[in-house]
């Protein structure tokens, strides 16, 4: 082989890491899945809403925040060839805000509640059940500050899950509080956490500085110590986020749902306020212990629509599925689209006649 054959030699191309090509059953799996969330969201009252995958990049610096792992290490950006900073859709939430301004959906009967799906992209360290391009389900109730939104959104997520095959579900909640009371916690949060710099990992040492609420949400081993004794944002509350966060328990009450109060849980995202949650599988391990799950979780977002550059504030509450955590979990029933009708006869060519 000549130098001219070498270069002209190529290699079969491969999918992009963290990407991957969706075939056969594994596609009938996707399509299921979102067929029976949308029956169901269907069924709670939302209406459906697609969002494009090109965004302005403000829409989501704007939102998510800087400081943030999706916008400092993780968000896909570029320059279009007409000078626009653009962006790859990280997150559905803050597309579904702009739309809604946009749309001037704010005019409409309130709240309003919309579901989407489609992929979302990451610039993630690929692992099991974290790829850099995934799909989302989305619930959003926009327009509301009554805790029953919260609580629907919590009530159309379980029932999602159950008629998914998940069984054993508990839901960690927690009140993140309001702009009134916030700087009051986040100023003795930092306090807590400057006490013990020496020992905390390299991340918190930014967060620290950068956004404080994310120290309670940091997964190093060496961090984990100090959330037991860290200030809760449950003490800092005003009387109007207590009586919701306490309204919000109520509901789930009555509708049978298992929650726990969880003091350190919070959403590592600019927009969240007041409630944060988390839906947890309880599961046996392969040496016979319980373990704990987090398979998806939301939460409230009242200031979001100002950081986007609204005059007003436009209350709202969300969650979002990771589809392909879900499909590639033992429990999911792997549900079939309806549309797929499986031939009951088979004609069978034999020879070049037939």
């Amino acid at each position: 082989m000549n130098e001219n054959d070498k270069k002209e030699k190529k290699e079969v191309p491969m999918s992009l890491k963290g990407m991957f090509d969706v075939t056969d059953e594994t596609y009938y799996a996707y399509q299921g899945l979102f067929e029976k969330a949308q029956e169901i969201a269907v069924y709670y009252g939302f209406k459906p809403i697609e969002t494009p995958l090109l965004e302005r990049e403000d829409v989501f610096v704007s939102a998510i925040g800087e400081g943030t792992d999706v916008v400092d290490k993780e968000i896909y950006t570029f320059r279009s060839k007409g000078g626009e900073r653009l962006a790859i859709r990280p997150e559905y939430t803050a597309s579904i805000m702009r739309a809604y301004l946009e749309h001037g959906m704010q005019t409409l009967p309130q709240p309003v509640m919309l579901y989407s799906y489609g992929p979302v992209f990451r610039h993630e360290n690929p692992q099991k059940g974290r790829l850099r391009q995934f799909r989302q389900f989305n619930l959003e109730i926009l327009g509301t500050t009554k805790s029953i939104a919260d609580a629907l959104i919590i009530r159309t997520l379980t029932t999602v899950l159950e008629e998914f095959g998940f069984k054993d579900l508990i839901v960690d909640i927690n009140s993140m509080g309001d702009k009134e009371t916030r700087p009051a916690f986040i100023k003795e949060l930092v306090n807590y956490y400057k006490k013990h710099l020496d020992t905390l990992c390299k991340d918190c040492h930014e967060r620290i500085k950068s956004n404080p609420l994310r120290l309670l949400d940091c997964k190093q081993l060496q961090c984990q110590p100090f959330k037991d004794n860290a200030p809760s944002s449950l003490s800092y509350l005003s009387n109007d986020a207590r009586s919701h966060f306490k309204e919000v328990l109520q509901y789930l009450e009555e509708m049978g749902i298992a929650y726990r109060v969880n003091n350190s849980l919070v959403r590592g995202l600019d927009y969240y306020s007041r409630t944060v949650f988390e839906v947890i599988k309880t599961d046996i391990d392969e040496n016979g212990k319980e373990r704990e799950i987090t398979i998806t979780g939301g939460g409230r977002y009242d200031y979001l629509a100002k950081m986007m550059g609204s005059k007003k504030d436009v209350p709202a509450v969300g969650m979002s599925i990771g589809v392909d955590r879900i499909v590639a979990q033992p429990w999911y029933k792997k549900l079939a689209p309806r549309i797929l009708k499986k031939p009951k006869i088979y004609f069978i060519q034999l020879g070049a006649e037939a």
